[in-house]
């Protein structure tokens, strides 16, 4: 590649290198807490937060200390939370139908989030795997095949009670083909027209999920299966470009890639290639990892993950799922 510079001794790559001052000053992507959004699992009850003991740190909340969480957010400037409801064994179905249910968790949730911080963006995940009796993200068929159409129509349903409970964005993350077109056209006719869709365009068959399926209580229905049949080979970088064009097309207003850090190239030519705000999710499994090494000495926390979510930034996205955001605001506050 042509730079223009000159060569050594005249050109020394280590002068801007010298000084703090100097480095920021050429300093190529900032991480702040505006590129944060911070996930959130909910629970029923009061005054409770329950820890999620695969993911230290991360505790599920109820209504009333969700309330507090958000005030507390907005405070360090996080723009954003997404809700992931944990639904009671006895409200799971294989119709999935608390799903849409204008009373259930995640709408009241949104609601509460907005009676405490109205500015704050509420994130809300339209997928059934919370809400069925099997673990799936999708109605299944006899034989157990996650159904795609039949599927859609109840995403439809649970997507247009987000809107209504006040939801600012809905974010399908199931990958079932079709279901952004479908979405935005319900939203469309019910008046919901500023209602933004973050599609879940590239989600990866990952290993990284584990703790998330434990955190939200899907893990245990799952039982041996997996989500293979619709959620992407992780060898498949190609398809992601195709996935993402149609979820585009469909009216995505911005699209996901999920996990993080093992699909940085696949950020980066998603970026290059569409132009579109672009997300990232810092998965669970990626969080439990650096707790991990960060507890047993092994790694600096703070250092590491600042330098992930950096990584993220450079690769192009505009903004990160992270189950760190709290920490990482109060981090870069401390930086000044």
């Amino acid at each position: 590649m042509e730079t223009g510079h000159g060569e050594f001794p005249l050109a020394r790559g280590r002068r801007l290198r010298r000084d703090d001052f100097s480095r920021r000053l050429v300093r190529e992507n900032r991480l702040t807490s505006d590129d944060l959004i911070y996930p959130v699992f909910v629970i029923e009850g009061e005054g409770k937060r329950e820890p999620v003991p695969s993911m230290p740190g991360v505790e599920r909340l109820t209504l009333d200390e969700l309330r507090r969480e958000a005030a507390t957010a907005f405070e360090l400037g996080i723009p954003a939370m997404a809700l992931f409801p944990v639904t009671p064994p006895e409200r799971k179905s294989a119709d999935a139908a608390e799903a849409y249910n204008p009373e259930g968790l995640a709408q009241r949730a949104v609601a509460a989030i907005k009676a405490e911080v109205p500015s704050m963006g509420v994130i809300t995940d339209v997928a059934l795997d919370p809400f069925t009796s099997h673990g799936q993200d999708g109605l299944v068929d006899e034989n157990g095949y996650v159904v795609n159409d039949e599927t859609v129509e109840v995403l439809i349903r649970q997507a247009l009670s987000h809107a209504e409970a006040g939801a600012d964005v809905v974010a399908p993350s199931d990958m079932m083909d079709g279901r952004v077109g479908a979405i935005r056209e319900e939203l469309e006719d019910a008046g919901h027209v500023n209602t933004r869709i973050l599609a879940y365009a590239a989600k990866y068959a990952s290993a990284f999920y584990g703790p998330f399926r434990d955190a939200v209580g899907s893990a245990a229905n799952l039982g041996g299966g997996d989500k293979r049949t619709y959620q992407m080979d992780p060898a498949n970088g190609d398809e992601a470009l195709r996935e993402v064009a149609m979820d585009l097309q469909e009216g995505a207003d911005m699209v996901m890639i999920k996990p993080g850090l093992p699909y940085l190239d696949v950020v980066r030519r998603v970026k290059e290639q569409f132009g579109a705000p672009t997300f990232v999710y810092q998965v669970s499994g990626e969080y439990a990892m650096f707790k991990a090494a960060g507890a047993n000495g092994w790694l600096d926390e703070r250092a590491v993950v600042l330098e992930a979510l950096t990584g993220c930034k450079r690769a192009g996205a505009d903004g990160i799922l992270t189950y760190h955001a709290m920490d990482v605001a109060r981090w870069l506050s401390e930086e000044g």
